[in-house]
């Protein structure tokens, strides 16, 4: 199943792109696309694992079973003060 996966702020610029395209075989979850785009974009790969996944505008857990129709988004955690 092929996905498209908006990264927003820091993860859209350690990726170089606002959009990542990921193919993974079903049943595909948040953490399969995690470990794709880890794969795919190693300097990305160390702000993953502290990024919330959402699917079609809400946050889900990674385990969360995605179809092919869903909209993915990487959300890192964002700093302020």
């Amino acid at each position: 199943m092929e996905l498209t996966v908006h990264l927003f702020g820091p993860a859209r610029e350690a990726a170089g792109t606002a959009r990542a395209r990921v193919d993974l075989e079903p049943p595909v979850t948040g953490t399969a696309v995690i470990a794709a785009l880890s794969a795919r974009y190693p300097e990305l790969a160390a702000l993953l694992p502290r990024s919330r996944v959402a699917i079609n505008h809400a946050y889900v857990d990674a385990a969360t079973t995605l179809g092919p129709d869903d909209e993915i988004a990487i959300i890192p955690p964002i700093g302020g003060g």
